[in-house]
């Protein structure tokens, strides 16, 4: 008795394990935004395997192109769309670009952002409009002019910003960068108000030090962030990309307005790595 009692058990585990596959993206399209390298990257590619169709943008025609083609040839469903996002009219052409290209939008991941470093009191107005038209533009009317497709084609929807751990906890020349990062979070907050009735969530991920291949053009980077992160590590790009997947997945439907911090406990203790 008690031995049918453990089989029983055991099959509903296998049966219950069988039953919760990773996410299925399959019908959804996506836009993914500044992601022909790095962690955009890696979620456009994380979208695309799992069965969305994507619309891959970046800046530079080529980047973007190029990496749209590596999605492809991995057997992924993508196109490109070079494109400055600090320009709103872009981003209108864009959305429309992916609804033309795929009939519908469910998935809008505002990842592009340029991170200029400078000391506060030299700050130039040049340098400080460029980061807000791109981080906060780029964040601001992707939201927008996806929220108007979904809501026209009655399409339930999934918004995510890019936020950071420089949002949450000062640092050293990075005053405009961290505006922007703290303003996105209250827009996915306040977004809640505009867009639950029509069934589109809103939410932000915020990582801490990630190795892609731009950090790690600084070779002492990873040595440096291993020493201060409580985790031992920076993050790899997958963590950042299995954040996002859950974001804009199902299984986080009853999630909107939120933030979530990706840093191995960096903000926690916040040493500084200079």
């Amino acid at each position: 008795h008690i031995n049918c009692i453990k089989l029983y058990f055991v099959l509903n585990l296998n049966n219950n394990q069988e039953k919760m596959p990773e996410e299925n993206f399959k019908d959804q399209v996506a836009i993914v935004t500044g992601a022909a390298q790095g962690i955009g990257f890696g979620i456009a590619k994380a979208l695309s395997l799992r069965g969305a169709k994507v619309l891959l943008n970046d800046e530079l025609e080529e980047l973007a192109a190029n990496a749209a083609m590596e999605i492809r040839e991995a057997g992924g469903i993508c196109e490109s769309c070079a494109g400055d996002v600090a320009d709103p009219e872009f981003t209108k052409y864009m959305t429309g670009m992916a609804v033309k290209q795929f009939g519908k939008l469910n998935i809008a991941i505002a990842n592009a952002g340029v991170t200029v470093f400078g000391d506060f009191l030299s700050y130039s107005p040049e340098q400080f409009q460029r980061v807000m038209k791109v981080n906060m533009n780029g964040s601001f009317f992707l939201a927008q002019h996806a929220a108007r497709h979904m809501k026209e084609l009655h399409e339930k929807g999934s918004i995510l910003f890019m936020s950071s751990v420089t949002g949450h906890q000062a640092h050293k020349n990075l005053a405009a960068y961290s505006m922007t990062k703290a303003a996105i979070e209250m827009l996915a907050k306040n977004l809640v108000i505009e867009l639950s009735s029509f069934g589109i969530t809103v939410n932000a991920i915020a990582p801490g030090a990630t190795l892609t291949e731009r950090t790690l053009n600084d070779t002492d980077y990873k040595k440096t962030w291993a020493e201060i992160t409580p985790m031992g590590r920076a993050a790899e790009v997958d963590d950042i990309v299995n954040a996002a997947l859950f974001f804009v997945s199902p299984s986080s439907r009853h999630i909107t307005g939120q933030s979530l911090i990706i840093d191995g406990g960096w903000t926690s203790v916040s040493p500084s790595p200079f």
